[in-house]
């Protein structure tokens, strides 16, 4: 008889400074400690592999696969992308992010090949490219969740640059040069400059911010926590904090979504949320981060327009069973099953899929299902869900 191609996986919690304490070890029922858990990884990803569960002995996912990739990954999955082509991720954002955009594919391939002959270590804090791959991103917000996201539309910035009177001064250099002049203006501006213009700023905007007077939809709050959280205090202020009165405030409710393409710069800045991007860890950051910046690399990759922020609020797919967020991307889609206690789910995997049970209770072939769960299917097989309680999943596969 042959094995179910199903199997309890097991991912690698990243513990990155701006990571929350409890939400993740909560999920996973492990202790919570003081250590932050900021990601929780479920993928092939060579810096933090998945494990399997397998009848045998665990196996990490990236060996599985590349032991018998056309099998497990399909023909086509296998033959276009050669590895498991997306990274699974549940976010626990308590600090904000750094500023970042990520790369094309083109440039993403040119920029690991020059950095590669150039003999810079991959692990080098000030390497740009930890491999070929582009990374577009979507994100499913799990609580109330907070993000910048693209440039504001042109009359909006026009206002912003008009009202906020530290900025007054650059009303003029985005009036002649646009999105590009602006943003080259404050990322390549010396850095007595960059406090002698926020400097004023934070005198103003802190004690509101203290006092709890600023409203989350206000770039004022977001730029003062920044402040109020930078150990540098007002010594060596950030110049991050432009981006965020440059760029769309967003907020997803739970079970809303955001598509992050490349070049849309972005930055998570509050909530919990289960992320999906192509497999990679290529970032160029642009401020609110102590981590290298790379301000001409930075440039030649932002796409400098006005992004009106598109919130996708889930396509119901399988009789409702499920909802779909569909994006360009190629490499991953990620979706959210929803059963009500005694449904039944049956499907066949038409690609490789990662879960993870957000709530509830059930059973897949013969594997108990519970919140923190993660399942790892193969591509071909067939399986039947069946909610105990009612049951959340999220679930990442191929388009």
């Amino acid at each position: 008889m042959q094995r179910s191609k199903v199997f309890y996986l097991k991912g690698k919690v990243q513990h990155y400074a701006w990571g929350g304490y409890s939400y993740i070890p909560e999920m996973l029922g492990q202790p919570v400690t003081d250590q932050p858990a900021a990601e929780y990884w479920m993928g092939a990803h060579q810096s933090a592999p998945s494990e399997l569960e397998t009848p045998q002995a665990p196996v990490l996912l990236n060996d599985y696969i590349a032991a018998a990739p056309a099998e497990i990954l399909g023909p086509a999955a296998a033959a276009r992308f050669g590895e498991l082509p997306y990274l699974f991720k549940i976010l626990d954002v308590k600090d904000m992010l750094s500023i970042q955009v990520h790369p094309t594919k083109a440039e993403a391939e040119k920029g690991f090949a020059r950095e590669n002959e150039a003999g810079i270590p991959l692990n080098a804090p000030y390497r740009n490219y930890k491999d070929a791959n582009h990374k577009p991103e979507i994100m499913v917000a799990l609580s109330e969740f907070w993000l910048l996201h693209g440039f504001l539309p042109e009359e909006q910035l026009t206002a912003v640059l008009q009202q906020v009177p530290e900025l007054r001064s650059l009303a003029g250099i985005y009036e002649k040069e646009g999105y590009f002049g602006l943003y080259k203006t404050v990322m390549e501006m010396p850095q007595e400059q960059v406090n002698a213009t926020l400097r004023p700023l934070a005198d103003r905007i802190l004690p509101d911010y203290r006092a709890g007077r600023l409203e989350k939809r206000e770039p004022a709050f977001w730029a003062a926590r920044a402040i109020d959280n930078d150990p540098a205090g007002l010594e060596r202020l950030d110049r991050g904090i432009f981006s965020i009165y440059f760029f769309n405030i967003v907020y997803a409710a739970p079970g809303e979504a955001i598509f992050q393409d490349a070049g849309i710069p972005h930055a998570y800045l509050e909530g919990q949320n289960a992320e999906l991007m192509a497999n990679s860890d290529n970032v160029l950051r642009g401020g609110l981060t102590p981590k290298h910046v790379d301000v001409p690399e930075l440039l030649k990759h932002t796409r400098f327009e006005a992004v009106r922020p598109h919130i996708l609020k889930g396509e119901p797919v399988h009789n409702g069973q499920e909802h779909l967020y569909p994006t360009p991307a190629p490499d991953f889609v990620i979706s959210t099953i929803l059963l009500q206690p005694g449904q039944v789910y049956e499907h066949t995997a038409t690609a490789p899929e990662t879960w993870i049970v957000q709530s509830g209770e059930g059973m897949v072939n013969g594997l108990a299902l519970r919140r923190g769960i993660s399942i790892f299917v193969a591509c071909g097989e067939s399986y039947s869900i069946t909610a105990g309680a009612e049951l959340v999943i999220f679930k990442a596969s191929i388009p």
